[in-house]
């Protein structure tokens, strides 16, 4: 049998963060179109904290109860909600709406495949005095799909939802500009940020050109670090320090860091946050840690020995082990008995070419990159050193 979970008894109770310690309060669900073969289905929650109106992405949700909204974990962005082009909030764009002879009496939200909710059923009733929403009866969304049609943009952005960045960073390209950044303004963060890693550095700069400073700080704060300092290195001073002054403190931090290296540098094409344990760490704890589905392929290749803290910049760094010694390794057994001894590290100040020869060289997919102290400043991906050797405009050959 479905969990459904209506909207009117969202409304208004706590968001909770992980610890259970109430945020705020729901104020409305905020929905995206229907695609082709998919319901609408649930972008986020706008939440009421200290006379704001913030967004919380259902992506940092756990779970829809009668205690709350719970979030699963980080912060939330206490900027102001703006509603975009393609997106309906369920209560002030649905509930109480006129559907044919009927009134929209309530939104019934089910969990989707693999993670977050999508709307399963409406529930309508006759129009007139309140008691007489004892006679609601309720519909598959289906029945009721015109209310989701939010235009011409909307149709368009469920139409892209399903796609992979790359190829809706083919799609974009082949919009007029005009039409390609009002599409852009209308994806969501963390698909608009996806995309942008997809694009060149002055394709992202045409693309975000017409959005404010907010939305821009949210997407390099979506973006990989190494990726957002990029772009931030194409923009002007003043536009850069506006930006990252505009960014929670601890997005920024590690995108500042990377901004004093050179870009054809270890340290300029280096990621600030590789997967990094400390020495009695076990084999199992490390595999775990790599199963993250969230971290890119090359990203998960290593597991960086360094002695606290676990975070760039580390204590003295001690190694590294790949991913296949670890599946060899008995599963209790400390990281430290495990490091292999090819995987020397480099200085942020070693060119891009020097990168490219050792990764070659060792037939590495990662290198850790050390400070003059010892410590783990961040790691260089084959990835990253394909993306900066290929030729200006390679992507578009791959559309």
């Amino acid at each position: 049998m479905r969990q459904l979970v209506y909207v009117s008894r969202l409304l208004r109770l706590p968001l909770l963060d992980a610890a259970n310690v109430p945020i705020g309060r729901v104020v409305d669900v905020v929905l995206g179109p229907p695609a082709l073969h998919a319901p609408p289905r649930v972008i986020g929650f706008v939440v009421g904290v200290e006379r704001r109106r913030i967004f919380v992405n259902a992506a940092r949700v756990d779970r829809l109860d009668t205690s709350g909204v719970t979030m699963r974990s980080g912060a939330i962005d206490i900027r102001q909600f703006h509603q975009r082009e393609g997106e309906l909030l369920a209560d002030a764009d649905l509930l109480d709406r006129r559907l044919d002879h009927e009134i929209v009496n309530d939104v019934g939200l089910e969990p989707a495949e693999p993670t977050g909710w999508t709307v399963a059923t409406l529930s309508l009733r006759p129009p007139g005095p309140i008691r007489r929403r004892s006679r609601a009866r309720v519909v598959p969304w289906t029945q009721a799909a015109s209310l989701f049609d939010v235009g011409e943009i909307g149709r368009e952005m469920a139409s892209l939802r399903e796609l992979h960045p790359s190829d809706l960073a083919a799609r974009l390209r082949a919009m007029p500009l005009l039409h390609r950044r009002r599409v852009a303004a209308a994806l969501e963060d963390e698909q608009l940020a996806d995309v942008l890693e997809e694009l060149s550095e002055d394709e992202q700069i045409e693309l975000v050109a017409d959005l404010d400073t907010e939305r821009v700080a949210d997407l390099l704060e979506e973006m990989a670090p190494d990726d957002a300092a990029d772009l931030l290195g194409e923009m002007s001073g003043t536009r850069r320090v506006q930006l990252l002054d505009a960014m929670e403190p601890d997005e920024a931090g590690p995108v500042r860091r990377l901004l004093l290296y050179d870009s054809d540098t270890a340290g300029g094409l280096m990621t600030p946050e590789p997967v990094i344990v400390t020495p009695e760490t076990t084999v199992a704890e490390a595999l775990a840690r790599l199963r993250n589905p969230d971290l890119p392929a090359a990203i998960a290749a290593h597991v960086f020995v360094a002695d606290a803290p676990n975070v760039t910049p580390t204590g003295a760094y001690r190694g590294a082990v790949g991913f296949q010694r670890l599946l060899r390794e008995p599963p209790g057994q400390a990281v430290e008995g495990c490091v292999e001894p090819n995987v020397e590290p480099v200085t942020p100040e070693l060119p891009a070419t020097r990168v490219a020869e050792r990764l070659a060289a060792y037939n590495l997919v990662a290198l850790p990159v050390c400070d003059d102290a010892g410590r783990l400043v961040g790691a260089v991906t084959v990835d990253d050193v394909l993306d900066r050797a290929l030729p200006d405009g390679w992507r578009e050959g791959t559309a």
